[in-house]
């Protein structure tokens, strides 16, 4: 079908782009601003296992745990102790609103900077925190962090990376997002009987933190950027070490065209990205990060350790299970990296779906046989290791796919006029959906018993049909080359005909 997997003409084909040396290191320094959004997930729900944490700052949890034999699903619903994880994304959500105009402005690199500021001022209320005040205080601040290095970072990667390379280098900020997890499960895993663990592994967050703050000033913001801010030297000089090479007078002028194009808009890009011509990037930006978060990550991400302490695994046993699954997807997103460029995204957003789908399903056939239809009975050591393995394998296919996709084709299919507008869309939904699922989870767990793997495996099959009928191929093509698929896509060339000139700016 026209419009599914198809190749362009590229009017820029002929400007240089190879991968250096100097391209990977800054591409690595700035996508290691995902350690802190990575972090974020991995501590959040190994913290909300710890005695002492809950003792101190939620006492009903505890005595709702002491009779968890009467409701497998219910030991952690709670609804303040779930706002402790989604009051984050609801400031990031906050700060993602903005955070297009603040990386217009002051440039990608500066974003990232600032962002891992604000982190680190969140993990030092937190690490310190008397109260439920101050932990959702330091929530937000780590929100305000996540929502400007969610924005600028992919829009980094893309604008730096060359185009045969650039899923390859956008996989690098879902690898450090997995690190990030990776490391805080296992400090979680380290500190768990420590009276004081959960103020290591929350006051942690300063570390990652002053990383990349650290890191930004190392690198140099991204020619595109530069020349939006009319830097012209900056850029030119930034465009000749990334690119290897002297001879980037072609790419030059054509960021510059492609700059006073933008610069000429009489509408704000907030008003533009609605127009009729826009409505294949708005939908696409709008859709990913939402089908993304309600296809059940946040089961694995945030809640893993109480959803295995809660079927079957002790406490120590449920960090080192969250362990296991975070390097599956550690190994999934390596596997990414190498094929990303080889075959395509549509792909292994479609192979993906369907071993997430299988996987959803299987989870919910076993603990409807464990648990039975009120979710009274008890989990056995067996089933909970096949619930492992099933996770595992849910983890293994989200990571290479679903998991970094969402930052790498998002960021590839608007024009420069509206391209911050158009990652602030794709940050926000993403947050929002994360706000929704993280508040809404465990209540729904204990609700729905094992019918909400099922609510989330319906997801994946509505999310997989859109991949497969409305999102083309974008690997290999050139940013400003991209907008000439949907001319000949099979449905949105009705939203765009007529417009094709416009699309090419």
């Amino acid at each position: 079908m026209a419009g599914r997997g198809f190749a362009v003409d590229d009017p820029a084909a002929d400007i240089e782009a190879k991968i250096t040396l100097s391209v990977i290191i800054t591409c690595i320094v700035a996508a290691s601003s995902g350690l802190i959004f990575g972090y974020d997930i991995g501590i959040s729900g190994g913290v909300t296992t710890m005695v002492p944490f809950l003792e101190k700052f939620f006492p009903d949890v505890l005595k709702k745990a002491a009779s968890a034999e009467k409701d497998t699903y219910c030991v952690y619903d709670s609804q303040l102790l779930t706002l402790f994880t989604s009051s984050l994304y609801l400031a990031g959500l906050v700060t993602s609103l903005t955070a297009s105009r603040v990386t217009a402005s002051i440039g990608r690199r500066n974003a990232i900077m600032l962002g891992g500021v604000i982190f680190l001022v969140g993990g030092a209320v937190n690490g310190g925190a008397q109260n439920v005040a101050m932990l959702i205080l330091g929530r937000i601040f780590l929100g305000f962090g996540v929502g400007f290095t969610n924005q600028a970072t992919p829009l980094y990667v893309s604008e730096i990376a060359p185009p045969k390379w650039r899923g390859a280098l956008g996989t690098s900020f879902q690898f450090f997002v997995q690190i990030g997890i990776v490391g805080a499960s296992i400090l979680n895993s380290a500190v768990a009987q420590h009276p004081y663990g959960w103020r290591i592994a929350l006051g942690s967050a300063v570390v990652p933190a002053a990383l990349i703050t650290i890191g930004a000033f190392i690198i140099t913001d991204t020619p595109t950027s530069l020349v939006e801010r009319g830097k012209m030297d900056h850029a030119r000089k930034a465009l000749c070490k990334v690119r290897g090479s002297d001879d980037i007078q072609p790419e030059l002028d054509e960021l510059i065209r492609r700059s006073l194009h933008a610069k000429t808009m009489k509408q704000e890009p907030f008003v533009t990205i609605f127009e009729r011509q826009y409505r294949p990037h708005l939908a696409i930006a709008a859709l990913i990060p939402l089908f993304q978060q309600f296809s059940g990550i946040n089961m694995i991400a945030f809640y893993a350790p109480n959803l295995f302490q809660s079927t079957g695994f002790g406490q120590e046993a449920a960090l080192h299970a969250h362990i296991v699954l975070g390097v599956v997807n550690f190994a999934s997103i390596i596997i990414f990296s190498i094929i990303i460029d080889r075959v395509g995204r549509r792909f292994l957003f479609l192979a993906g779906g369907i071993q997430m789908l299988f996987s959803q399903i299987a989870v919910a056939i076993v603990l409807a046989d464990a648990t039975g239809i009120h979710g009274m009975g008890s989990v056995s050591k067996g089933n909970a290791t096949l619930l492992l393995v099933l996770f595992s394998f849910y983890s293994a296919g989200f990571g290479w796919s679903w998991g970094p996709l969402i930052w790498i084709v998002p960021s590839e299919i608007f024009p420069t006029k509206i391209r911050t507008t158009g990652q602030s869309i794709v940050v926000s939904m993403q947050f929002i959906a994360i706000f929704v699922t993280s508040q809404t989870f465990l209540s729904m767990l204990c609700h729905m018993k094992y019918g909400a793997f099922l609510f989330h495996a319906t997801w994946i099959i509505v999310m997989t049909l859109f991949i497969a009928f409305f999102v083309p191929e974008t690997k290999g093509l050139r940013l400003d080359s991209i907008s000439a698929l949907w001319c000949k896509h099979w449905y949105w060339r009705y939203f765009v005909k007529g417009e094709e000139s416009q699309i090419q700016q």
